[in-house]
């Protein structure tokens, strides 16, 4: 397994931030907005003061025909006079002129151009950042998009370049002390998507349950969270049946991994489950191997957990947060579960398995019931968990399911932060399909709706111990955890860290909300 310091700052980038003119920092790149013009060409949105110094620029974008698109990144030789080497001109669409679709457009254009600078070593971001709001885009799409997994590539291998160094937030409006916030946020925040991303990017054979949960002890090390590890004797005498019955097809156990941050006076106490599926052959049920490939993926949620965890815990939020890491390798063997069998979840509720595929949501109901007997004030579980998230609302809109004050607060904070999330309905008429003839309940029932169903599954194992009922809310992000084709704003090929900047901003908001 690569060094654990290195997957917690997977080649980071260095954030700072300046008032001076664009003359007075030095930088290979300077990175200027351009706005998509209605006649097809882009308008060059260009600092106060700066329009003297930059005027070839606007020339060479006229010549260029530079278009302003969302994604579309152009570089033209930086003016003499100037102490840079390129301009890349990046574009943000139709900006509005406030809220959180503009705090997107800025992140994702900073994101494209910081990509496109991978192997260089430092910029300047003079995108319009006349707030904090806009600052704060500015300097999470940099730490987002300054991204390369190259882990596991022999040195003479090559071909990766290494993201961009550093970056320097040009935001002369922007008071100081908003820019230190802005800049401690923005790099705990991205520290901990790139760390979530490495965690699914890792292949199979190196990230298995154990390796999971080792790396979570050293990553908390000197932080303030506390790490828990179940393993397979803890699991049987605890009861956890889901896990163990998932896991034991394969010769790496299955774990779960309770992190704890618990600071004083924490005005809320949040619990978070993860799906850690580390690699999701679909068991006896086996999947056709073209479903396999990205099946190390599976653990995208747990991942999330985790770094969430850690990354309140960096920024010091006034909110109790427990993580639970739901662990197992889910491959078929003369010991893994088999289709019929019943197994009984922590809490002695009894599940038939019909299939085995249909395993992620027996390890997070151990999950639920172990997080709810804590009576945490909210409980939210996030997992790859179904094929027909992507078909109801495709690879980049990830479902929100639950009770509906938490559900609505979930999705209030993705949108926030710039996710892309979407409320679920979980109607009650779904509901007999999993009732079984021989057990509580199957693991699997009406094939339309899968996603709903799932969610009606998960939602049987919530309730506290004194049989109160904890607010819950599930978030399904088999699409957006994983990007199959190429990269796009900040979000990387493969591992997307998806669900770390909601799950954050959820805990921020209760800070804000009851502090």
């Amino acid at each position: 397994m690569p060094d654990v310091q290195e997957l917690l700052e997977p080649r980071g980038i260095e954030l700072t931030a300046t008032h001076k003119p664009l003359g007075r920092t030095p930088a290979h790149a300077l990175v200027l907005a351009v706005q998509k013009g209605a006649d097809g060409d882009g308008r060059v949105v260009l600092p106060a003061g700066e329009q003297r110094k930059l005027s070839p620029v606007l020339e060479a974008a006229a010549a260029l025909r530079v278009g302003g698109g969302a994604d579309e990144v152009t570089l033209v030789p930086a003016p003499s006079g100037l102490p840079f080497t390129v301009v890349a001109l990046t574009g943000v669409g139709d900006l509005p002129e406030s809220g959180p679709a503009r705090a997107e457009a800025l992140r994702r254009a900073v994101g494209a151009a910081v990509r496109r600078l991978a192997g260089t070593d430092s910029a300047v971001l003079a995108l319009p950042a006349a707030s904090e709001e806009d600052a704060a885009a500015v300097a999470e799409g940099a730490a987002l998009g300054a991204f390369a997994f190259s882990h596991q590539r022999s040195v003479t291998a090559g071909a990766v370049k290494a993201p961009l160094a550093s970056a320097v937030v040009h935001a002369p409006d922007v008071a100081r002390t908003a820019l230190s916030r802005v800049l401690d946020r923005a790099t705990a925040l991205g520290r901990g998507v790139r760390a979530a991303r490495t965690l699914v990017d890792l292949s199979p054979n190196v990230i298995y349950p154990e390796a999971v949960a080792d790396y979570a002890r050293q990553a908390a090390k000197g932080t303030k969270v506390s790490v828990t590890v179940l393993a397979e004797k803890d699991l049987a005498k605890g009861g956890y049946g889901g896990l163990l019955g998932v896991g034991q097809g394969s010769t790496h156990g299955p774990r779960l991994v309770k992190l704890e941050y618990s600071p004083a006076r924490a005005s809320r106490h949040y619990a978070y489950v993860g799906k850690g599926i580390t690699f999701d052959s679909g068991g006896l049920s086996l999947k056709p191997p073209a479903s396999m490939m990205t099946m190390k993926s599976d653990m995208a949620g747990a991942a999330a957990v985790l770094a969430t965890v850690l990354t309140a815990a960096e920024l010091g939020l006034p909110v109790k947060v427990t993580g639970w890491l739901c662990l197992a390798e889910n491959l078929p063997s003369s010991t893994a579960t088999r289709p019929g069998d019943v197994i009984t979840i922590r809490g002695g509720r009894t599940v038939e398995v019909l299939n085995t595929d249909a395993e992620g949501r027996l390890v997070l109901a151990d999950g639920l019931v172990a997080a709810c007997e804590e009576a945490p004030d909210a409980v939210v579980d996030i997992a790859t968990l179904t094929g027909a998230q992507m078909v109801a609302l495709g690879s980049r809109t990830f479902g929100i399911m639950g009770d509906d004050a938490l559900r609505a607060a979930v999705a209030d904070a993705a949108r926030a932060a710039g996710e892309d999330g979407w409320p679920m309905p979980l109607p009650e008429h779904l509901r007999p399909s999993l009732d079984s003839k021989v057990a509580d309940l199957k693991n699997i029932g009406d094939k339309n709706g899968g996603m709903l169903v799932a969610g009606l599954f998960l939602r049987e194992f919530v309730g506290g111990p004194d049989g109160a009922r904890v607010p819950w809310a599930h978030v399904d992000i088999a699409g957006p955890s994983f990007n199959e084709g190429s990269p796009y704003g900040y979000t990387p090929a493969e591992g997307t860290g998806a669900g770390v900047r909601t799950l954050v901003r959820l805990l921020e908001d209760s800070a804000a909300a009851h502090g």
